[in-house]
């Protein structure tokens, strides 16, 4: 808690899952998803600012940090990004939230996604950061997005492949994949980096291999019958991604979300992959403006 000095720590249970959250503010609820391989400590410096303007609910993802991490299902179904949203669905009206606002990085981005077209009168806007849409992404796969994002291809092995080499030495993987970003290891405070450290326990490589697993089965299928039907984000989406990582070298992010939402807008902001953590100030004032 001393990366989130005046804010109450919270465990809701929604349907048999345990979702570890911690909570501060008043004023429009505001529910923060946090990415791979990260927890929620990634807001600790975005989010006592917004508690000044917002009810900020910042959870941990199913598979991750505090939360429940079942063993995953031969199908993935259970890491599914639309099981992974209505967690979050559930614990907002849990906290007494029937709608919020709603901001998401890297996996917690596509979580986001899900909710916001699963549960379009539950989001009043929406933000993602340094995504652009999984379907997209795999679709326009190039060497260049393979070597920078190869953790894509190598937690989708077939368990326990992937588990078994991760958790050989969990943290050299760890610091690993996190300093592979433009900024290195420099963004992550001792107190969040310790926090990443204690939450990647083996029951999260295994769920956190599951997320990705589900990525590229089951979400694909999900999104595949949006397109199919027509159906887009309704609600306002902002895209912020870093003008110095992979989505900006890799993607056409505002072209790419256009077609998935239906009103998107947003610019690229000067650092890398994790942004709340390498340019809190700038998506702070992103985050005010939008949500205003």
């Amino acid at each position: 808690m001393a990366l989130f000095e005046g804010f109450a720590r919270r465990r809701v249970e929604v349907g048999g899952i345990g979702i570890a959250a911690v909570t501060a503010g008043s004023g429009p609820p505001l529910l923060l998803l946090h990415g791979y391989p990260q927890t929620s400590a990634i807001w600790h410096r975005v989010a006592p600012r917004l508690a000044k303007r917002f009810t900020v609910v910042a959870t941990d993802l199913r598979g991750y940090g505090d939360s429940s991490k079942p063993p995953g299902l031969a199908d993935h179904a259970n890491y599914s990004k639309r099981e992974m949203a209505a967690d979050q669905v559930a614990v907002m009206r849990a906290l007494g939230h029937e709608k919020f606002f709603l901001a998401g990085h890297d996996r917690g981005g596509r979580v986001a996604h899900r909710l916001a077209a699963d549960h379009p009168e539950s989001v009043q806007k929406l933000v993602v950061l340094d995504i652009s849409p999984t379907l997209a992404m795999y679709e326009q796969t190039d060497m260049d997005f393979a070597r920078a994002y190869w953790h894509w291809f190598f937690l989708i092995q077939p368990v326990p492949l992937p588990e078994d080499m991760i958790n050989a030495d969990r943290e050299r993987y760890l610091r690993a994949k996190m300093q592979s970003g433009s900024a290195g290891l420099e963004p992550f405070a001792p107190e969040a980096w310790a926090e990443y450290v204690r939450c990647f326990d083996a029951a999260a490589v295994h769920a956190s291999c599951e997320d990705y697993r589900a990525a590229a089965a089951i979400d694909l299928e999900h999104d595949r019958a949006d397109i199919a039907a027509g159906r887009k984000v309704r609600c306002p989406l902002r895209v912020l991604w870093g003008a110095e990582g992979v989505i900006e070298r890799c993607f056409r992010p505002l072209e790419d979300w256009a077609k998935v939402a239906g009103d998107v807008s947003g610019i690229a902001l000067p650092g890398g992959h994790y942004l709340p953590e390498e340019t809190p100030q700038e998506v702070g004032d992103e985050f005010e403006r939008f949500f205003n």
